[in-house]
C-alpha cells in the first residue's frame, strides 16, 4: 500500500514549521514547502495524500492552486488555511472544488480530523479507480485521453505498453492536442508516480539563464550568483522531467543535453564536481524533429539518443468522429469545475461540432466547452458559413450529419439512436439506407471527412 503524504503549503516559516510538526506528532508524514509552484509536481492521479495551503501567499496563491490541481485531478482532497476574516472567501473555495477549509487559529487536533477525513475519501477514490480499471470498465488513461477512434484506441495501448517502463519517450502532436497529459500519464503509471514530475518549457527559457535553470550553479559562477542553487534537472531527481518543445532548445545546450541523456549525470554552472542523476526523460514537439535536423537546427545524435519510444498523438482532424464524445465530456468538466449544471446539447449542436475545424485541437474544444456551460456562446457556431442550395438538399444534408453524428456519439449502438432522435427502428434503418450510413464505416466516414 502506498504511504499518505500530507503536503503543507505556507510562506510564513514559523506557521510551516509548527503546523508541520504538530502533524507529524499526530502520525503524519509532512512534506513543507514554501511555494505553491512545487506542489504542483508532486499531484497525478496516483496521488494518495492531501493538500494544506494558506489562501493568502505571494506568487501562486491557495485559490490558484486549487484550480491548478483540480486540473490534473479533480479528486485530489485541498484543505485551505484562512485568515480571519476570510471565510467567505473559503466558501468560494469549497463551491470551487476545495475539501474543506479552517480557520487560523486552528487547533492541530482539530486540523488532524479533518485530514483523516480527506485520507479517507481519497482512499476509497483511488480504490474505486483500481476496481473499475481490474473489472475492464473506463479507467483513468481512457478518461484522461478519451475517445473510440481506433488511433485512439492504439495509443493508449501503446501508453500502457511503455508507461511502466522507464524509457525517455518522444511525444509528438500538434499544438493543443495534449501531449503533456499524455507525459503525465506515462509519469503515474511508472514507478516514479510518486516522485517530482517537472515541467520545462524549453521556447520560454530565457537564454542567458537557461543553463543556470537546468544545471544549477554555485556561488559566484557568475554576476548576482550569491547562493548555491539546485537546477531543475536535479530537483527532479527520482523523478519525471517533461522537455515541452524541445526542438526550441539553442543549438549548442543540445550537445550538453546529449551528455545528459547519454550518461545521466550533470554539472553545476562553476563547479567541477559530478552530480548523478536518476530520472526519466519525456519531450515534446509540435514539430517534425527530422526536418529539423535536414535544416541544420536539431542534433540529429539527440534525436536518436532521445527517441527510445515515440507517440504520436492524433489531431481532432484526425479523429473527427471522437469530437461529439469528447466535447460531451468537456462540457461535464466545466460545469464540474465552475459549479454550474450540465447544458443539454442537441444532436445538431453535436454534428455541427465533428464537422468544424479546430485547428488548436482539444485545447479549442475545451474552450467552446467552457464558454458555452458559462452562457457566453448560446451555440458554437459559425454564423457566417451559410451555403446556397435549394432547401431539399440542405434538410437531407443536415439529416445525414445528425443521424452519422448519433451513431458515431453512441459507438454504433443503434437502439440509443433511434430513441435519442425520437424515431422508429424502422425509419433509422431506412434513412441509414438512404444516405447510405453504414454503422461499421461511420468512424471512418468521419475521419475521410476530415482529409478532404
Amino acid at each position: 500500500m502506498i504511504e499518505s503524504r500530507i503536503l503543507l503549503v505556507d510562506d510564513e516559516e514559523d506557521v510551516r514549521h509548527s503546523s508541520a510538526q504538530a502533524l507529524e506528532l499526530a502520525g503524519f508524514r509532512v512534506e513543507t514547502f514554501a511555494a505553491a509552484e512545487h506542489v504542483l509536481e508532486f499531484i497525478s492521479f496516483s496521488f494518495a495524500g492531501v493538500v494544506i495551503s494558506d489562501i493568502r501567499m505571494p506568487g501562486m496563491d491557495g485559490m490558484t492552486l486549487l484550480q491548478r490541481i483540480r486540473d490534473i485531478d479533480a479528486e485530489v482532497p485541498v484543505i485551505l488555511v484562512t485568515g480571519h476574516g476570510d471565510v467567505q472567501l473559503a466558501v468560494r473555495a469549497m463551491r470551487e472544488g476545495a475539501y474543506d477549509f479552517v480557520e487560523k487559529p486552528f487547533a492541530a487536533q482539530m486540523l488532524a480530523g479533518t485530514i483523516r477525513r480527506a485520507l479517507d475519501w481519497r482512499t476509497l477514490v483511488l480504490e474505486n479507480r483500481r476496481l473499475k480499471a481490474v473489472a475492464g470498465k473506463r479507467d483513468d488513461i481512457e478518461q484522461r485521453l478519451p475517445g473510440r477512434s481506433q488511433v485512439m484506441v492504439d495509443l493508449r495501448y501503446r501508453i500502457r505498453a511503455i508507461g511502466a517502463a522507464d524509457a525517455d519517450t518522444l511525444i509528438i502532436g500538434d499544438t493543443g492536442v495534449g501531449k503533456e497529459v499524455l507525459a503525465r500519464t506515462l509519469h503515474d503509471l511508472s514507478a516514479r508516480a510518486n516522485n517530482p514530475f517537472i515541467a520545462i518549457n524549453c521556447a520560454a527559457l530565457p537564454e542567458n539563464l537557461i543553463e543556470s535553470e537546468l544545471f544549477g550553479h554555485e556561488p559566484g559562477a557568475f554576476p548576482g550568483a550569491i547562493r548555491p542553487r539546485y537546477g531543475k534537472f536535479e530537483h527532479g531527481r527520482g523523478g519525471t522531467i517533461l522537455l515541452d518543445e524541445i526542438g526550441s532548445m539553442p543549438f549548442d545546450l543540445q550537445a550538453k543535453f546529449l551528455r545528459v541523456l547519454q550518461e545521466r549525470v550533470i554539472t553545476r554552472l562553476g563547479s567541477n564536481e559530478v552530480v548523478p542523476l536518476d530520472v526519466r526523460f519525456i519531450a515534446t514537439s509540435k514539430v517534425d524533429l527530422e526536418r529539423e535536423v535536414a535544416a541544420g537546427r536539431f542534433r540529429a545524435d539527440l534525436l536518436y539518443r532521445l527517441n527510445v519510444a515515440t507517440l504520436r498523438v492524433p489531431s481532432l482532424a484526425q479523429r473527427r468522429a471522437d469530437i461529439p464524445l469528447l466535447f460531451l465530456q468537456l462540457i461535464r468538466e466545466s460545469a464540474a469545475r465552475y459549479g454550474r449544471d450540465e447544458v443539454e446539447v442537441s444532436q445538431a449542436m453535436l454534428a455541427e461540432m465533428a464537422e468544424r475545424d479546430w485547428p488548436g485541437n482539444v485545447r479549442e474544444l475545451r474552450n467552446a466547452a467552457e464558454r458555452l456551460v458559462l452562457g457566453l456562446d448560446a451555440a458554437p457556431h459559425d454564423a457566417a458559413k451559410e451555403e446556397s442550395g435549394r432547401l431539399a438538399d440542405k434538410v437531407a444534408a443536415y439529416e445525414k450529419s445528425l443521424i452519422a453524428s448519433a451513431i458515431a456519439a453512441h459507438g454504433g449502438a443503434l437502439k440509443p439512436v433511434y430513441e435519442s432522435l425520437g424515431i422508429s427502428r424502422k425509419t433509422l434503418y431506412e434513412k441509414m439506407q438512404k444516405f447510405g450510413l453504414d454503422k461499421k464505416l461511420v468512424a471512418a466516414d468521419f475521419s475521410l471527412d476530415s482529409e478532404s
